[in-house]
């Protein structure tokens, strides 16, 4: 089978073109792709297929649940697109599961993509998040791993619990994410971000991730942390995101879409040849 491997910000994925591979067990074949060591390795697996209207993404994560929405990929996928020929000028929509996603490649050489990531999700019937399904929210404070935790539920075509912290340093991250992540309150588990507000225009974020655990960088977590910043009155409409990875520049206007902008790079391409 053959395979590319892109990145954005440290967050990679094994590409796919489905018109050409067939997989029989897409969770099985995430589990093999993505593992570190026997495989190619990756946060995720992403089936990707032209079609009239743009090109389709299916995104399996590396423990073979599949993934609404993920802006990272997101990123990726015009580079990939415009290799296999699927697109002519600088935008493409994307039809995933959350919806379509239109890109623009801003710079070419660089591989600078902004994305229209559209509007949040911030009702909890929506998100999904336990509670009254017309309400938002926010600051709602949850307990685990000894303590109680404030944070925001927003959904970016998938779920996402926003955590303020004086001190990110002092946050241990591969405790109490799996412990957020399955909390009862979301009934479709979550992603979990923690973020040190540096000033208004400047968060600095780590997550993780629902089905990948501790990554780079989550495009879609970072626009539900600039989300969640506005929503709480910590931020301006247009924030520098920092993540592990590097950094991507989000806006959003309260009632609009949220835009993300960052790079995206193709690392390798090959054929895996073991059993699938």
């Amino acid at each position: 089978m053959y395979f590319a491997k892109y990145h954005g910000l440290g967050n990679d994925f094994v590409f796919v073109d489905a018109s050409q591979e067939t997989l029989a067990d897409v969770s099985r074949a995430a589990r093999i792709l993505c593992d570190r060591r026997c495989g190619v390795g990756a946060d995720g697996l992403v089936l990707l297929r032209p079609q009239a209207d743009g090109v389709h993404m299916r995104i399996i994560n590396s423990d073979g649940t599949e993934a609404e929405m993920c802006g990272n990929a997101s990123r990726c996928v015009p580079l990939f697109a415009r290799e296999k020929g699927w697109m002519s000028g600088d935008s493409l929509t994307l039809q995933t599961l959350a919806g379509p996603i239109k890109t623009r490649v801003q710079d070419r050489a660089r591989g600078l993509v902004s994305v229209n990531m559209g509007r949040p999700r911030l009702l909890r019937g929506q998100i999904p998040v336990a509670g009254p399904a017309e309400e938002q929210a926010v600051n709602m404070t949850l307990f685990a791993a000894g303590q109680n935790w404030t944070g925001t539920a927003v959904s970016m075509g998938n779920p996402h619990f926003v955590i303020f912290v004086p001190d990110l340093a002092q946050v241990n991250l591969p405790h109490t994410g799996p412990l957020l992540e399955a909390h009862p309150a979301f009934p479709k588990k979550t992603n979990v971000e923690f973020v040190q507000v540096l000033d208004r225009n400047t968060l600095r974020m780590r997550v993780w991730e629902r089905g990948a655990g501790i990554t780079q960088a989550c495009g879609t977590g970072a626009c539900a942390t600039a989300v969640a910043a506005q929503l709480t009155g910590r931020s301006d409409a247009e924030v520098q995101v920092i993540l592990d990875g590097g950094a991507l520049q989000i806006a959003w206007q309260p009632g609009q879409e949220v835009y993300m902008t960052g790079p995206a790079a193709k690392v390798f391409e090959g054929e895996f040849t073991a059993d699938l």
